[in-house]
């Protein structure tokens, strides 16, 4: 695991996380063509640092190039340079001019150098299973050929019935009041009716 630092970058902390966020837990060749090509003013200051972080794993670990991530990239605020603006009515406003602390970790994975297919997998199952008794095939065969039969019903249309009481004018006129318009709350109240 490499760790490396860059200090007192003169980006505030919340610009460099935009791009940070974008390159966490991706492979070293990854990350460059994401750096390389990000219209952002601190991609170039953490291309440098990346480029850094793989140059002293390939002299003082001798990993390959391949096999590196990034495991962990934190950005943390450093010193505020206090300036200041002029204001109305002879006033001064404070201007904090804000300074980043980047930590970039990366990270060695250890990729299998086949991968092996569905097909061969089953026959390694078949292989390794135990017979059952009078049974001609293995349990994990068996297994997965179990199959459901399941009819889908039609939906049932559900019946409101109307109230004796009321006719189809009032309940119209209820259902469109201006007080609820159907189920929905009354949101606001005009003033002028």
């Amino acid at each position: 695991m490499i760790t490396v630092r860059l200090r007192h970058l003169r980006i505030s902390p919340r610009k460099v996380r935009l791009t940070t966020d974008l390159i966490k837990g991706l492979s070293v060749k990854e990350a460059e063509s994401q750096l390389k090509f990000l219209a952002k003013r601190s991609a170039k200051p953490v291309l440098k640092l990346l480029n850094s972080a793989v140059a002293n794993a390939l002299k003082n670990q001798s990993s390959s190039r391949e096999n590196l991530y990034i495991s962990g990239v934190r950005v943390d605020g450093g010193p505020s340079l206090k300036r200041w603006r002029a204001r109305a009515m002879g006033r001064a406003a404070s201007i904090l001019k804000r300074t980043s602390h980047i930590t970039l970790t990366l990270g060695e994975k250890d990729f299998p150098a086949a991968k092996v297919s569905k097909k061969e997998t089953v026959k390694q199952e078949e292989k390794a299973a135990p017979e059952r008794k009078g049974a001609k095939r293995p349990l994990s065969r068996i297994v997965g050929k179990v199959e459901t039969k399941s009819k889908i019903l039609p939906r049932k249309k559900s019946f409101i019935p109307k109230k004796p009481h009321q006719d189809e004018s009032q309940s119209k006129i209820k259902f469109f009041s201006r007080q609820t318009f159907g189920n929905a709350k009354k949101i606001f109240r005009r003033k002028s009716i």
